[in-house]
């Protein structure tokens, strides 16, 4: 008999790295000031009334014409190279598994994030992610970016959690998607998920974890009161420092909700064998 899954969920930017990822190479690539770039982005929103996760890719895609800068795939991955991960972050998954592997559980990670995918492709921890499901563009026969192939926005988030409880990964298939599927033929239950993100952006996940049994996690590289507002409201379970370092808060609450989960699902399959047995 397989092993029960557990998914880990995780927005990319302020949660995993020090800041949007952007910010590291490719902003500066353009010639421009972060703030500039943002500012520009912004009046494209509002000017247009845009999706600000289209506003973005289209600054992206126009700015670099205007500056004669190729925006291929292959730059993009690069960008991934500058990426600074919170402390622990690169030796976390190998802790995180050797763990539930103990508990006689898997795990698997999953990236939920508006930023760009081709640029965490590049990333030193992107071979750690069973799937990564963020903003991505589609190239032209030249292999220049021409158009979103996807885009992840804030409320947008929730169908890639469903997808991981389905088990449908390739975002082009939306029939098995919709499709009712009994609770228990589901891949990953929802009781069975974590999602670890940084603020408002991932409320409507975290919401989720909470409305279906799983466990949602904010981090913070700043205690304030947003942070605060997250547990006051209830939107969250745990509030933790940035900090993926053994034994650090974050490391052993995850810990103890994957023993917690492993638990669960030995007592739900004992229970499910007993039901057999008077059954018979």
């Amino acid at each position: 008999m397989s092993k029960p899954i557990i998914a880990i969920m995780y927005d990319f930017d302020k949660t995993l790295c020090t800041k949007d990822m952007q910010n590291y190479r490719f902003i500066p690539s353009l010639g421009m000031e972060v703030r500039e770039f943002w500012d520009y982005t912004n009046e494209v929103q509002h000017g247009e009334h845009m999706d600000s996760i289209l506003a973005y890719m289209y600054a992206a895609i126009k700015l670099s014409h205007e500056r004669n800068i190729p925006l291929k795939r292959e730059g993009l991955e690069d960008n991934g190279k500058g990426i600074e991960f919170f402390p622990g972050v690169i030796e976390w998954f190998s802790r995180i598994n050797k763990f539930a592997e103990e508990n006689d559980v898997a795990v698997e990670h999953y990236v939920i994030s508006s930023g760009m995918k081709e640029i965490i492709d590049g990333t030193v921890i992107s071979g750690e992610f069973k799937n990564i499901f963020a903003s991505e563009y589609l190239y032209d026969e030249s292999g220049n970016a021409v158009w979103p192939k996807t885009a992840v926005n804030y409320t947008n988030k929730t169908q890639f959690v469903y997808r991981i409880n389905k088990g449908v990964l390739d975002v082009s298939n939306d029939v098995d998607l919709n499709r009712s599927m009994p609770d228990d033929s589901k891949r990953i239950p929802f009781q069975n998920m974590i999602y670890i993100g940084d603020g408002l952006s991932d409320v409507p996940c975290m919401k989720m974890m909470k409305s279906y049994g799983g466990r949602a996690i904010a981090v913070y590289q700043q205690l304030d009161d947003k942070v605060k507002e997250l547990l006051k409201k209830d939107r969250v379970d745990f509030i933790y420092p940035a900090d993926y370092r053994e034994d650090k808060g974050l490391d052993r609450t995850v810990k103890d909700i994957i023993r917690n989960m492993a638990i669960s699902d030995r007592l739900y399959e004992e229970y499910s064998n007993q039901q057999k047995e008077i059954d018979q």
